[in-house]
């Protein structure tokens, strides 16, 4: 099973949790979780007007041997106008465009999509009951 909770926060608001969402998903092969701005295709759904946060962003996908990957899909965009930090175990590293990891079987952390222009962010944490 994973586990997403979901808060958009903006500088105003940093350390709110009013508007969280949440989201799950068993660990079976191709089970997937999306987020972005797109109500039809997303469980976790940001504001409309937030277009640094592609229609859809981020994409949790279960392999078939039971592993969560995360992947920052390719938006319409050449270039992003956020930044994807991936953070587990207290260890953060940058998720390039387009890119996919693999999640830890069991584990948590948190996927930060950060806009470049203003101070305004998703913050995305998972858990992977294993």
């Amino acid at each position: 099973m994973l586990e997403l909770t979901m808060a958009a926060v903006t500088a105003a608001d940093a350390g709110a949790t009013a508007g969280m969402q949440m989201a799950e998903a068993p660990s079976e092969p191709d089970a997937v979780l999306r987020v972005g701005r797109d109500r039809s295709v997303c469980r976790l759904v940001t504001p409309d007007d937030w277009l640094f946060v592609s229609r859809v962003h981020l994409e949790f996908r279960c392999g078939t041997d039971g592993t969560w990957r995360l992947t920052w899909l390719r938006g319409s965009q050449q270039e992003p106008s956020s930044e994807v930090r991936l953070t587990v175990g207290g260890h953060p590293q940058s998720l390039r465009y387009g890119g996919t990891v693999p999640l830890p079987r069991g584990g948590s952390g948190e996927v930060v999509v950060q806009d470049r222009a203003e101070p305004r962010s998703v913050n995305v944490g998972f858990y992977h009951e294993a």
